[in-house]
């Protein structure tokens, strides 16, 4: 139950900080979170990697198709390792999309430029 609430509260803080951001994208960080909804218990507690989590990531990267969306996608998984905090393990975060089999030619980090790494075409 914690970990719902944890989720409920990082997909609305994202919401607020991303709002503005998404002008020129469709993506929004709702939609980000609720596809990688199913990582949390991987990327917070070293439970196994499932097949939803992984369902999620490959929807996301397929939404992701212009670079306004990745760059957004990419803020909105910055803020919502921000706000998860020390409790998440970057490692998985930086590896989820290679355990998923799915190509991004960029490491999911906090420190990432997303306006200069996700031009890259996927």
């Amino acid at each position: 139950m914690a970990g719902v609430m944890k989720l409920a509260c990082l997909v609305l803080a994202c919401m607020i900080v991303a709002g503005p951001m998404t002008a020129n994208a469709a993506l929004s960080c709702g939609t980000v979170n609720s596809n990688l909804a199913g990582c949390i218990g991987y990327l917070t507690r070293g439970a196994a990697l499932t097949q939803g989590c992984c369902s999620g990531v490959t929807n996301l990267r397929n939404m992701a198709r212009t670079t306004p969306d990745r760059q957004q996608a990419c803020r909105c998984l910055q803020s919502a390792a921000r706000a998860v905090g020390p409790g998440l393990n970057t490692g998985r975060a930086a590896g989820l999309p290679s355990a998923c089999k799915v190509f991004i030619p960029y490491k999911i980090s906090t420190t990432i430029n997303c306006n200069t790494y996700v031009n890259l075409s996927l």
